[in-house]
């Protein structure tokens, strides 16, 4: 059974920074295009990040541009989300996804992703 779980969600201060790693079980996810999303209450989920397999291509949602970085960990099946800079704004759960093997890595819907996990949530005080 294919899993993505992510952990390191938490409450920070504005301004602050947190890291979230996502970690994939039951297959290898290598050649996986990874993403992140979230989900603020009573609003649509959001793209966040995604990152081609090779760890080498990366987009970025505008809202998170030069203040989160995605990268990817082929040999421990792990993706991170570094987040800094942090403002209220980006309180949300935050999801993880993979897209199909093979597939690209800039993709900002959340309909080309078929693998997901069940969220953490991030809390950033104002």
């Amino acid at each position: 059974q294919v899993q993505l779980v992510e952990s390191g969600g938490g409450l920070v201060q504005a301004g602050g920074s947190l890291r979230l790693s996502c970690t994939a079980s039951g297959r290898t996810f290598s050649r996986n295009a990874m993403g992140w999303f979230r989900q603020a209450p009573g609003k649509e989920r959001e793209f966040v990040a995604s990152i081609s397999w090779s760890g080498f291509g990366s987009n970025y949602g505008d809202s998170v541009k030069d203040r989160f970085t995605i990268s990817k960990e082929n040999g421990q099946n792990t993706v991170y989300l570094r987040m800094s800079s942090l403002k209220a704004e980006d309180t949300a759960v935050y999801y993880c996804a993979a897209r199909p093997a093979g597939a690209g890595y800039a993709a900002s819907s959340r309909n080309l992703y078929a693998y997901w996990g069940q969220g953490t949530q991030v809390t950033v005080s104002s």
